[in-house]
C-alpha cells in the first residue's frame, strides 16, 4: 500500500481527515460562539476561558496516554472509542443548561478527543509507506488545519441563523460518516502481546496540568496569596513532576522520554509550542474582539478568518511537495516570520474599524505564513520517529500543541491587560508576533534535514 494511486488510500486519508476534524474544529468553534454562550448562561472572562481550557485541559493531558493506548492495541480501536465518547459529549455540550455542566461536558469533549487525533494520524504512517506517507501527511495537515480554521465561519452560521448549541450538536454528522468509512476498512488492527496502560501516570499528568491551569486563570480574582491559587498550583507542579519522573521508570512509559534525544524532534516540538501558542492566542482574541469589541457578528466574525483557510489550503500540498526537495528548516523559519509580520500588521486596528484596510492584509499574510509552515513541521516531527512509535509521536507534537494554547489562554488576562478593548488587542498582537519569531528562531538554529529518516529505537 505504498502508492497513492490505490483506493485504499483515499480512504485512509478521509478517515484520518474526518476524526482529527471533529476535534480541531470544536476547538475553534467555540471562539465565535463565547460572546453568545455568555449572554445566555451567564459569566464573565472567566467562564469563557474556562469554556475554552477545559476542553484543552483534558485533550492535552490524556493526549499522550491514548497514544499509548492507540500504539498498544490499534488505531481502530481507539478511534471508535473516542468517537462515541465525543459524539456524546457534543450533546452534552449542545444541552448544557448552566456554565457548570457546559464546562464539565467540554472537559468530556476533550477527553474524547484525546484518542481521535494521535489514533487517526498514526493510521497513516502504519498503513502507508514512503511518497505516499507523505502526500498523505499533506492532505491530512491541510484539511485538518482547514477545519481548524473554518471553525470560526461555521460557528458564526450557526450562532446567528439558529444558536450556539446547534455547532456542537453538529459534530454528530461527522462522527457517523467515520463511523461507516471504518466498517469499509476492514479490521487492520494490530495489539502487544505485551500492553500495559499505566493509569497512575495518566492521573498525575491530568491533575498536575489541572492545577497548574487553574491557579493560572483564577489568579486575577483571587490573587497568588489564596489558598485556593497557591496550593493547587504547588500541587501541580508537584504531580507533574512526579508524572515525568515517573516514566524514566515505569515498564510501558505514556511518554518515553528518550524519543526527546532525536534532534528533530525535540526541536520541532520546542518551535511547536511557540508557534501554536500563538496561533490559539491569534484565534481566541480575533473571533472576540471582532464582535465584542467591532461589533460584527458572528458570522462577519467567522468570515473574517476566511482568507487564512484559503491561503491554508492553496500553499499546503505545492509546499509539502517542495518539502522533500528543500528540506523543512527553510519552510519552519520563513512561515513563522511571515505570521508574525501578519500579526503587527493587526496592529492598524483602529476604533474606526474597517475590516477590509486594517484587518484583511495581516490575516492575508497570517494565511500565507501558516500554510508554509504547518506541513513541513508535522511531517519533520513524525518524520524522525517511526514504525512502532507513531501513535506516542503524534501524541507528543498534540500534546505540546494543546498544552501551548492551553497556558497562552490560562495567561490570557496577562497578557491583554485584563480586557480584550482596542489596547487589550494590540497587546495580543505583540504577543503573537514575538511567539511567532521564537518559533522560527528555534526551527532555524535547531532543524536538520537527514540523510534518512530518523528512527529511535524502540
Amino acid at each position: 500500500m505504498s502508492a497513492s494511486t490505490t483506493p485504499r488510500f483515499g480512504l485512509i486519508v478521509a478517515i484520518a481527515a474526518l476524526a482529527s476534524a471533529v476535534a480541531f474544529l470544536d476547538g475553534t468553534i467555540v471562539n465565535v460562539a463565547l460572546p453568545a454562550i455568555g449572554e445566555e448562561l451567564g459569566g464573565g472572562l472567566s467562564t469563557q476561558q474556562w469554556t475554552v481550557d477545559a476542553y484543552l485541559l483534558t485533550l492535552s493531558s490524556l493526549i499522550l496516554f491514548a497514544g499509548s493506548v492507540s500504539d498498544a492495541f490499534g488505531r481502530v480501536l481507539v478511534l471508535r472509542i473516542g468517537l462515541i465518547g465525543f459524539g456524546i459529549a457534543s450533546i452534552g455540550v449542545g444541552l448544557a443548561p448552566d456554565p457548570i455542566v457546559l464546562i464539565i461536558a467540554r472537559a468530556l469533549q476533550g477527553a474524547a478527543g484525546a484518542f481521535l487525533v494521535p489514533s487517526s494520524l498514526a493510521l497513516i504512517t502504519s498503513l502507508l509507506t514512503g511518497p505516499a506517507q507523505a502526500r498523505a501527511i499533506g492532505q491530512w495537515t491541510a484539511w485538518t488545519t482547514a477545519a481548524n480554521l473554518a471553525g470560526p465561519l461555521l460557528g458564526g452560521l450557526f450562532v446567528d441563523l439558529l444558536s450556539w448549541r446547534f455547532a456542537f450538536l453538529v459534530q454528530i454528522i461527522p462522527i457517523a460518516i467515520t463511523f461507516v468509512l471504518l466498517a469499509r476498512l476492514g479490521h487492520i488492527d494490530h495489539r502487544r502481546d505485551d500492553a500495559h496502560l499505566d493509569l497512575v501516570s495518566a492521573t498525575l499528568c491530568t491533575l498536575g496540568l489541572g492545577g497548574v491551569v487553574f491557579a493560572l486563570i483564577e489568579q486575577p480574582n483571587l490573587g497568588w496569596g489564596h489558598p485556593a491559587i497557591w496550593m493547587p498550583l504547588v500541587a501541580g507542579i508537584v504531580m507533574f513532576a512526579a508524572f515525568l519522573l515517573r516514566q524514566r521508570t515505569v515498564r510501558s512509559p505514556i511518554l518515553p522520554l528518550d524519543i526527546f534525544r532525536v534532534r528533530n524532534f525535540w526541536t520541532g516540538n520546542l518551535a511547536t509550542l511557540f508557534i501554536y501558542a500563538a496561533l490559539t492566542l491569534n484565534g481566541f482574541v480575533v473571533g472576540v474582539y471582532l464582535q465584542q469589541g467591532a461589533g460584527l457578528s458572528a458570522t462577519l466574525a467567522g468570515l473574517a478568518s476566511l482568507p487564512v483557510t484559503v491561503a491554508l489550503i492553496a500553499l499546503s500540498s505545492v509546499v509539502g511537495g517542495l518539502t522533500n526537495r528543500f528540506g523543512s528548516r527553510l519552510f519552519m523559519t520563513v512561515g513563522p516570520l511571515v505570521m508574525a509580520v501578519g500579526s503587527l500588521m493587526l496592529l492598524a486596528v483602529r476604533e474606526d474599524f474597517d475590516y477590509r484596510t486594517q484587518v484583511l492584509p495581516g490575516l492575508v499574510a497570517f494565511g500565507l505564513g501558516l500554510g508554509v509552515t504547518v506541513s513541513p513541521l508535522t511531517s519533520t516531527i513524525l518524520g524522525a520517529i517511526g514504525g512502532e512509535r507513531s501513535g506516542i509521536a503524534s501524541a507528543t507534537n498534540n500534546a505540546v500543541s494543546r498544552i501551548a494554547g492551553l497556558v497562552v489562554i490560562a495567561i490570557l488576562a496577562v497578557i491583554i491587560g485584563g480586557s480584550l478593548d482596542l489596547d487589550g488587542f494590540h497587546r495580543a498582537a505583540w504577543v503573537t508576533a514575538v511567539l511567532m519569531a521564537a518559533g522560527a528562531a528555534v526551527s532555524f538554529l535547531g532543524i536538520r534535514r537527514p540523510a534518512t529518516t530518523e528512527v529511535h529505537p524502540a
